[in-house]
């Protein structure tokens, strides 16, 4: 069955590279103008440059750091005046700083975690949703971690404030129902820009052993989930949250170095 997302506008925060650089080109595949929001801004163009050879599509590159409410006003506005709507928002954009110890975590890395990876989704959902909800439909898409139900020792700050990303979809699909649906994607490990601080051969023979399908995640795999609920497919999806990890949680504890 094909997706037709037509007429529609899809919102990508960290849409630049990594997984989201894989959502963008798939809403565009399908039909979409996209709009690609990270802090490069140079990243964004290129991108949105590759999309429009491509498929033809519009793309507009739009800095954006996720952490500061004020790009996130800009960036709705930005939107708004260049396509006069948004029909798919997701708030993809996120960040997860090693340390040593949890006793070296400072207050200004606990803050910058908290602000990239919940405050901001929360004032996004809530400026573009409200948008989307008096425009009469709409889907917002979180995108989680398996660290929110299984942190590891040296996630937990990231942890934590995914844990409360899942806890802001459910607030936000009561909130902006029944014109707009808010769902959450929670990954595991993928094979993204953020691998190359792991032990990725460790991982892997780890994985070949101990995880159901036996290896990581490639990022093109989270395409699949990411338009099931950003078309018509998921009308009555609300409120969820869907893990797409390879089985890595019904799996024996992983490593993550």
């Amino acid at each position: 069955m094909e997706i037709d997302l037509n007429g529609q506008v899809a919102v990508v925060t960290g849409g630049s590279r990594g997984l989201g650089k894989e959502m963008v080109k798939a809403f565009a595949r399908c039909g979409a103008d996209v709009v690609i929001a990270s802090r490069k801004l140079d990243a964004c163009r290129e991108l949105a440059e590759e999309v429009q050879r491509d498929t033809g599509r519009r793309a507009l590159p739009v800095a954006c750091h996720v952490g500061r409410w004020g790009d996130l006003e800009a960036l709705t506005d930005a939107v708004y005046s260049e396509f006069g709507r948004a029909d798919i928002l997701v708030n993809n954009a996120g960040m997860a700083p090693l340390y040593p110890s949890l006793d070296t975590v400072t207050e200004a890395l606990f803050d910058k975690v908290v602000d990239v990876n919940l405050k901001g989704p929360f004032r996004l959902c809530a400026v573009m949703g409200a948008r989307m909800a008096a425009a009469g439909r709409g889907s917002i898409i979180n995108i989680s971690s398996i660290g929110a139900e299984h942190p590891q020792v040296n996630d937990v700050p990231y942890a934590a404030a995914k844990a409360g990303l899942h806890t802001l979809t459910i607030g936000f699909a009561v909130a902006l129902g029944p014109a707009v649906r808010v769902n959450t994607i929670a990954v595991g490990p993928f094979l993204t820009d953020i691998s190359k601080a792991w032990d990725v051969d460790g991982f892997e023979a780890h994985a070949r052993t101990h995880y159901a399908l036996g290896r990581l995640g490639k990022p093109e795999e989270i395409v699949g989930t990411v338009l099931y609920l950003a078309s018509d497919m998921s009308s009555f999806t609300t409120g969820t949250a869907i893990t797409v990890d390879g089985g890595v949680t019904k799996a024996s504890p992983f490593p993550v170095e």
